[in-house]
């Protein structure tokens, strides 16, 4: 399959409007959990296995566990 050749001219490109800015402020489009810190001892192999799993998506493993436990609360909220 052969692709098309786009040619680019100079000069205007034709009627031009201006579109509102609609994207948030940067302060906005990262929005921090409110984290409490806990001591939690987890069984090596329960370690081991977030590990791997989150070296393969490139992801740090707390934040795995963390989206775990956070996805089990909301769960148990929504049953009772």
């Amino acid at each position: 399959m052969k692709s098309k050749t786009v040619k680019y001219t100079t000069g205007e490109i034709g009627r031009l409007r201006v579109v509102k800015d609609f994207l948030p402020p940067p302060d906005q489009l990262v929005l921090r959990d409110d984290n409490v810190k806990v001591t939690l001892s987890l069984s090596r192999r329960s370690v081991t296995f977030f590990k791997r799993e989150a070296r393969k998506r490139r992801v740090p493993y707390q934040r795995m566990i963390r989206a775990l436990v956070d996805e089990y609360a909301v769960r148990q909220r929504g049953s009772r």
